[in-house]
């Protein structure tokens, strides 16, 4: 029973979540919007996002370390992509794949489908233009993407260790590098304080769904024995 409790905790958290990234998506889209941006690009929580911008600055410093991360985070992918394809090779059917890759595997497209669809959308821009281009900036696609990366860590040490050292110092350290990655990206000035809030909110909905998923397939196999 108390897994079952647990599972359903679990989706009704990734509902929960789901729910607030979309609405303070709208609401970054339709309030107090102001021409603050370069070139007098429009801005949700104007506000916010001005008082904030000018406390912070802009830091080349840490925009080459969150840059770093960035690159960390896209080895952590590809690394598990690599063991994906590494199983689908070797066992020549998908259905013999390990469902904790393959559940990492839709998270991580589910994640690459958002990426492409908030470049189209383009909700707000940057607060400063890179090589002379401004470009979208909500979500902070930095900060999604790796806290996907590794967040997803964190949730799959623990499934893929049976000792608790390893399991410990691993996830600790995708921990820090998950702190990090949001402290770096918001003191570089190269966003917005809602774009790095947008960007968690997306990410902790997708980390929510796909903690569930792993404990989806567990929880049926149990009905079935």
């Amino acid at each position: 029973m108390k897994k079952k409790i647990d599972t359903e905790t679990v989706r009704n958290t990734a509902i929960l979540l789901t729910a607030a990234a979309l609405v303070f998506t709208v609401l970054v889209r339709f309030v107090n919007v102001q021409p603050i941006g370069p070139n007098g690009s429009e801005v949700g929580f104007a506000s916010v996002n001005k008082a904030a911008a000018e406390a912070i600055g802009v830091s080349i410093f840490w925009y080459e370390i969150s840059q770093t991360l960035g690159i960390l985070a896209i080895l952590v992918c590809v690394f598990f992509a690599a063991l994906g394809a590494y199983q689908l090779i070797r066992e020549k059917s998908i259905r013999k794949v390990d469902r904790r890759i393959l559940a990492l595997g839709g998270l991580y497209a589910v994640t690459v489908f958002l990426y492409v669809l908030f470049d189209k959308l383009a909700i707000n821009y940057r607060p400063v233009l890179e090589n002379g281009v401004l470009e979208p900036s909500y979500p902070s696609s930095h900060t999604m993407l790796s806290l996907v990366a590794f967040g997803s860590v964190f949730l799959l040490v623990r499934r893929f260790f049976a000792e608790a050292k390893p399991r410990r110092i691993i996830g600790a350290a995708a921990l820090v590098l998950l702190v990090l990655t949001v402290l770096s990206r918001l003191l570089s000035g190269f966003h917005w304080l809602t774009d790095i809030i947008g960007g968690i909110l997306i990410a902790a909905a997708l980390l929510a769904w796909f903690a569930w998923l792993l404990d989806r397939p567990k929880k049926r196999r149990n009905k079935k024995a």
